[in-house]
């Protein structure tokens, strides 16, 4: 009720009349009955925009920790994701996630409309990264046809980095595909191999609709890597700052001495090189 309310009488009317979006395909999209919408994705407005280009809710598989954050913020963020019925996704892989994925396949089993980011998380770099192997689960566990869904021009509108999109940068497109039946494949859940195969052939034909270029490795592996390589600069920064901090003291401390010297020396009626010399007799 929420969704659908908010859907329809606020996002997509202020979407529509500001961004004005590109939508193609929507036909593939079914009116009725269960379907798994796997999604590139690029930026955090493609959790707007592909919602408002169908006319039917769709049930996110959203990350666990908006509706674990804890303060008031988070209260309010998990209160907002339960009330438009998203489904908590936990990533950390595992039983955990077999969870996720089995109240998924609940709402698939009710004939709900499912959506899902294969790659688990935002691309750090617009690339199409390896889809992890939930979504074939969904498909195999259900028999759920998967509609590839392409996302372009988000990641222009809102790149990595910035608070807020913004419509003058990019226009945005979102281009649904035909459904994908893997439905003889029902119940073969259990095979990893199976898995990895569909889990391919659903990226691929997303890659034939965003025209991404593809990339080796999962997207969170890369980003953990990069979060590394960005503390190991971090680290020898300070390295560097505290090593240049400790010669700069070294040359003011020199300074000062040389400074104190040539003065004591002064006060005793020597000179500088009287000084350097270790003389310690008065000038003639």
């Amino acid at each position: 009720m929420v969704y659908m309310f908010l859907r329809n009488y606020v996002v997509a009317p202020v979407v529509n009349l500001v961004c004005r979006p590109t939508v193609i395909g929507l036909e593939h999209v079914p009116a009725h009955g269960p379907a798994i919408l796997a999604s590139n994705h690029l930026s955090v407005p493609d959790t707007i925009f592909m919602p408002v280009a169908v006319p039917r809710q769709v049930y996110f598989l959203a990350k666990s920790e908006y509706f674990t954050t804890p303060g008031v913020r988070g209260r309010i963020v998990a209160a907002f994701f339960r009330a438009i019925n998203q489904i908590p996704m936990d990533r950390r892989g595992g039983s955990a996630s077999a969870k996720s994925l089995s109240a998924g396949g609940q709402a698939l089993a009710e004939g709900k409309l499912v959506g899902i980011y294969p790659e688990g998380t935002r691309s750090p770099d617009g690339r199409l990264y390896r889809g992890k192997v939930g979504v074939a689960r969904l498909a195999l566990e259900t028999g759920a046809p998967v509609i590839p869904v392409a996302m372009i021009g988000t990641d222009k509108m809102q790149p990595l980095g910035s608070r807020f999109p913004d419509p003058r940068r990019a226009r945005i497109t979102t281009i649904f595909g035909a459904p994908l039946d893997f439905s003889e494949l029902k119940g073969r859940q259990g095979d990893h191999a199976t898995l990895r195969r569909v889990t391919d052939e659903i990226m691929a034909a997303i890659q034939q609709l965003s025209g991404q270029e593809t990339a080796d490795g999962y997207a969170s592996e890369h980003k953990r890597r990069l979060a590394e390589e960005r503390s190991a600069g971090l680290k020898a920064q300070a390295r560097d700052v505290a090593q240049a901090t400790r010669e700069r003291g070294r040359s003011v401390t020199d300074a000062v001495s040389q400074q104190a010297s040539t003065l004591n020396a002064r006060l005793h009626g020597r000179t500088p090189e009287d000084t350097d010399e270790g003389s310690s007799g008065p000038t003639s």
